[in-house]
């Protein structure tokens, strides 16, 4: 019986802290979300409205697209401030030290905390898969052809593709014209490698996307001989060549990471990968993806530990700390990742350092708060 009536008072323990975090979570949104619209998206906005004119309804929509993208980046930063002002509110009212004195621990108190900000965290993850790369694409589809007045191609021109195998160059493609969705493409030079040494070089007018293989149409063949001379070895009407991206590949192969979710993420790794080029930056791209969501758990708990600390509480005061914290968690971020990027740090940890660094941090805090 006594066991029951603890885990009730639990229970109520966790929907009180919880509720007391809801209304600053959703005033940490609001906040900061347009702290970074007016830092940033406004003065886009506003330069368009004044330097080419655009219309009210273009850069309405322009500045629905670019809000989902501002959202997510805000969302652990309301984490923090939500913590941050419900526990100094708890801590002020001396709450805090009712709990202690009845015996509850610091780190029983941020067990709600916790799930609150892994719940959040999941959904952030979620809403970054979702609507943010379609909202990415549509502004940025909006800014080249309503704004920039640029016209929507159906041709790739002066393609340059690589593949490797195992670490070794096989072939080299170069494409004058390219129609994704016809599936057709013109002007062909395949220059294809064995044991790093040039041998043959394929050369043809046009060619089609038929059943999975790229078919060659109106070319010759030409092989190189270790010398170097080269000499035609036939013509041919039709020729395949076992060149693996499709034309769908061959289009996605310039898009921006932003605009794609994690397994295009990794779809496009993979069609790096065959053409031998530089894979680190999309790998630092997919895995500082996985890793921001959870800087809501992170610095929530961070928060949390910040907020029982003794100062004078108040709305103006938590703000200005988040806004201290968050600086310089993004700073480590920023620094991390391009660490990440270039070569000096292994890329998941380039990724996940801010995590740790901010976590081992708010693992501090909190043991010294439970004193």
């Amino acid at each position: 019986m006594v066991s029951i009536l603890r885990w009730g008072r639990r229970r109520i323990l966790d929907r009180y802290v919880v509720s007391e975090m809801q209304s600053a979570f959703v005033f940490g949104i609001l906040i900061f979300t347009v702290l970074f619209v007016a830092g940033g998206v406004l003065f886009e906005i506003a330069d368009l409205i004044i330097e080419r004119g655009v219309s009210l309804w273009v850069v309405v929509r322009l500045f629905l697209y670019r809000l989902p993208s501002v959202v997510v980046v805000v969302i652990p930063l309301a984490s923090l401030l939500a913590t941050l002002l419900t526990f100094g509110r708890l801590s002020a009212s001396s709450e805090l030290v009712a709990l202690k004195a009845a015996g509850v621990s610091f780190q029983r108190i941020l067990r709600p905390v916790s799930f609150a900000a892994v719940v959040v965290a999941l959904g952030t993850q979620l809403f970054n898969e979702t609507l943010v790369p379609l909202s990415n694409l549509a502004g940025e589809h909006l800014m080249r052809f309503e704004v920039l007045q640029q016209r929507p191609s159906l041709i790739k021109e002066r393609i340059f593709l690589r593949e490797e195998e195992d670490g070794e160059l096989k072939r080299v493609v170069y494409i004058t014209k390219l129609k994704p969705r016809a599936g057709t493409m013109e002007q062909v030079l395949v220059q294809e490698f064995g044991k790093g040494r040039l041998e043959r070089i394929l050369s043809a007018e046009k060619g089609f996307w038929q059943d999975g293989i790229w078919v060659l149409e109106d070319g010759k063949i030409f092989e190189v001989a270790p010398s170097g001379s080269v000499a035609l070895l036939l013509t041919f009407e039709r020729q395949t060549v076992p060149l693996r991206l499709s034309p769908e590949e061959m289009e996605r192969s310039s898009r921006d990471p932003d605009n794609m979710g994690l397994t295009e993420i990794l779809e496009q790794l993979r069609i790096v990968t065959a053409q031998g080029g530089d894979v680190r930056p999309l790998w630092v791209s997919f895995h500082m993806r996985l890793a921001f969501p959870w800087a809501c758990v992170v610095l929530a708990i961070v928060g949390a530990a910040l907020g029982v600390r003794p100062h004078r509480s108040g709305t103006s005061v938590g703000v200005g700390m988040s806004i201290l914290v968050a600086f310089a968690f993004y700073v480590v971020m920023s620094f991390s990742r391009a660490f990440a990027q270039a070569g000096h740090l292994p890329v998941a940890l380039g990724a996940w350092l801010p995590n740790v660094l901010f976590l081992l941090l708010g693992g501090l805090l909190a043991a010294r708060a439970n004193r």
